[in-house]
């Protein structure tokens, strides 16, 4: 046999702590067919900075679609099905890198996904730039070997083979037909070279993460030794490896043969389905009563044969409605009909690649008027690959190399509901049956009617009232994903064990908004003093940060004035410019030159804040450079006095000193102490020392000028040339 190596790799991504789905770093690959091994190449590095400490990444594999993770330990949605997902932990210590190699053998071909992320995050709000966070990198890398020439089994043919030896077994392959209800694999005539009996071991199908359904058969000596499998996957290649468990110099020759049983299925109009298709998408046209009083005609006939049939398909057609958003809508009707002599089967197709970063959402409603007995019940599996053709209580809606989701209704429990979170790519069927508890003959001349409800969703609920439904992309790859607020959690942020109250919600933007309302003294200081333009800006950041707060809170307590972004925007304009201005305002410039100065940085920072606008150089940035403007011209005024600037010791002691106190303070909480717990409250205390912080630092009005003497001004017009050369008067 000639195998082919192949070799697949992905940039390197950055990692995240994990606090929702989207801290997961994806990465997709596609197994090529014929692969008959599998080597995942890890490398994870972090950098050399003292800011580095050991971390343990964890990896998560699941064939199909992204793999479903739950590190912080929440509740799912209820309904929702949820198997573990299959994850190793990769550590690293001392070592700035590691590699780790993990292999898989007769992996399935198809989609791949591979989820990495770092442990819970700490919650710890982060001012960009005030710290330099360690970073960690996480590549995958796959390499597989593929069989380029695997022996094809024909059904019902046997085929002579030889395992060469234990250290190479053989590989071949057998195309499973549509519509097969069982499959029976045979093994017989099994000798080694050397004449003697053989031991050998079979395996049946492909392994898939994270549950692997791979079956396993042991054949000793010549006797025939078979397995048989219900529902084997339709229209898909099924690989058969066989081994040696004998010596190592011996060659073993086995004969193998694979039988199918193919289900009929019950004869459906396929003119009839063709003439409701067209009706439902244009409406009735002349002549159509004439062909359907034809069809019609046919009814009994394909009643006659349905009941000769082991499964009864219903046409369903695909509607795309929008990214991983798509609606199924049967053709004869939401209700179908469902009896005990064979199931009901829907196909619901999800093999395009590009379905499997939602959620699949299956709804049953049983007509009760429908039921003419009252202890029955539809049984109802929801199955990927290939259906459950057989339904009773004990089956658990089991196929030949997966596991189904079993639902059931009946008259006292009318509906039921499934989700698939991330469903694999590949046909999903839905199979439905009438059971009764005495047996099939009890029920072998009723029927129900089921309404059916299917449709894939990026977020199911749309993550509620407490989440926001987020559309991820890796490379081509689109998935959803839920960020939850307010303390919820959960795949879909319906679990409230952290969840705040109501009345946590209205205190938090009650604190957030109100706090604001201490910009109102620096306000009126900056208007007795004369400081308009100052006052101005107050006004502004204070309007802009009680609606920006207002509108983001993650609750129900919520009002936005306009987009959220421009809140946002103008709040952090406001809020830098309100320092600059102050600032500057302490330096004691010309006129002339301080709204220059004004005019100019505001027009700077509001350019800056457009580039970045979490970047701590946009606060610091212009306070550094006004600041020092403002001991510049303190040191020019102090030294053409001879004295120091200001020269007032109750300035210093009574204004300057507690004004730059409740600065340096608010800025230790804004950068080192808030967290999303106590944002809510350590943030308006920020509010509070800012604003009171302004109102100390605001200098005093010139002596020479009245409050509120406009009638003068405007009266008296020679006084613009007021003193305005130097500032020699005392300042007090």
């Amino acid at each position: 046999s000639l195998y082919v190596s192949e070799y697949f790799s992905q940039s390197a991504q950055k990692l995240s702590f994990y606090s929702w789905y989207g801290n997961a770093k994806l990465f997709h690959f596609h197994v090529p067919e014929d692969t008959v091994l599998l080597r995942w190449l890890l490398q994870a590095s972090r950098g050399k900075g003292p800011e580095c400490t050991s971390m343990e990444i964890t990896v998560h594999f699941r064939h199909g679609a992204p793999p479903v993770i739950n590190p912080l330990g929440t509740r799912f949605p209820a309904n929702a099905t949820v198997r573990p997902s299959y994850n190793i932990s990769i550590t690293l210590s001392s070592a700035v890198q590691n590699t780790t190699f993990v292999n898989v053998t007769t992996p399935a071909a198809g989609d791949w996904f591979i989820a990495a992320h770092l442990p819970e995050a700490a919650g710890r709000i982060e001012v960009k730039g005030f710290s330099t966070p360690c970073p960690y990198m996480f590549q995958a890398d796959m390499f597989v070997l593929r069989l380029t020439d695997m022996p094809v089994l024909e059904p019902g043919v046997p085929m002579p083979h030889t395992v060469v030896s234990p250290a190479k077994p053989l590989h071949v392959k057998v195309f499973v037909p549509k519509h097969a209800a069982g499959m029976r694999f045979q093994l017989s005539r099994c000798v080694t070279s050397e004449q003697r009996a053989c031991t050998v071991r079979v395996l049946l199908g492909s392994i898939t993460l994270p549950q692997s359904f791979q079956r396993s058969l042991t054949c000793t000596g010549s006797i025939n030794c078979s397995l048989a499998l219900d529902s084997p996957p339709w229209e898909k290649w099924l690989q058969i490896m066989v081994e040696s468990l004998g010596t190592a110099n011996a060659s073993v020759s086995v004969e193998m043969l694979a039988s199918f049983t193919v289900c009929r299925p019950g004869s459906t109009s396929s003119f009839l389905n063709f003439i409701s298709l067209n009706q439902s998408q244009a409406g009735a046209r002349p002549g159509a009563a004439g062909s359907l009083a034809a069809a019609a005609g046919e009814a009994p006939h394909n009643v006659s044969s349905q009941r000769s049939s082991c499964l009864q398909s219903q046409p369903v057609v695909r509607e795309d409605l929008d990214v991983v958003s798509v609606r199924y809508r049967l053709l004869n009707g939401p209700s179908v009909p469902v009896s005990s002599l064979s199931p009901t089967l829907l196909l619901l197709n999800l093999n395009t690649g590009t379905d499997s970063g939602g959620s699949l959402v299956v709804n049953l409603l049983l007509n009760k008027t429908s039921v003419s007995l009252a202890n029955a019940t539809v049984a109802a599996c929801v199955s990927a690959a290939s259906p459950v053709l057989s339904l009773n209580a004990t089956r658990n809606c089991g196929t030949a190399f997966s596991q189904g989701y079993p639902l059931s209704v009946n008259t006292s429990s009318a509906e039921a509901m499934l989700i698939v979170l991330y469903p694999q790519t590949d046909d999903w069927f839905l199979s439905l049956q009438l059971l009764c508890p005495k047996g099939q003959g009890e029920c072998s001349s009723a029927e129900a009617k089921v309404t059916v409800f299917a449709y894939l969703t990026p977020c199911f609920n749309d993550c509620g009232p407490y989440g926001q439904c987020s559309l991820l992309r890796r490379h081509g790859y689109l998935y959803a994903g839920c960020s939850c607020k307010a303390g919820w959690g959960g795949w879909s942020c319906t679990d409230d064990t952290k969840a705040q109250t109501v009345g946590t919600q209205n205190l938090a933007t009650l604190l957030l908004t109100l706090s604001n309302l201490m910009f109102l003294p620096a306000i009126a200081v900056a208007v007795y003093r004369f400081y308009l333009v100052e006052a101005s800006v107050y006004t502004y950041t204070m309007f802009f940060s009680t609606f920006y707060h207002a509108c983001d809170q993650p609750g129900v307590a919520v009002m936005c004035i306009m987009d959220y972004d421009t809140l946002q925007y103008c709040d952090f304009l406001g809020s830098v410019v309100a320092i600059w201005v102050t600032i500057l305002c302490m330096a004691r410039l010309k006129k002339i030159l301080k709204y220059v100065l004004f005019v100019l940085g505001t027009l700077l920072i509001a350019m800056s804040l457009q580039l970045d606008r979490r970047g701590v150089w946009n606060m610091m940035g212009p306070c550094l450079f006004a600041l020092f403007i403002m001991v510049t011209a303190w040191v020019h005024h102090g030294a053409k006095r001879r004295h120091c600037y200001p020269s007032s010791w109750k300035r210093w002691v009574f204004y300057l000193l507690p004004g730059i106190t409740l600065a340096f303070i608010a800025i230790s909480v804004y950068a080192f102490m808030e967290t999303n717990e106590n944002y809510y409250y350590t943030h308006s205390i920020w509010h509070v020392l800012v604003a009171c912080s302004v109102a100390f630092l605001l200098p005093p009005r010139d002596k020479h000028k009245k409050p509120w003497a406009w009638p003068q001004k405007l009266t008296c017009r020679y006084q613009i040339c007021q003193n305005d050369r130097e500032e020699l008067y005392a300042v007090t």
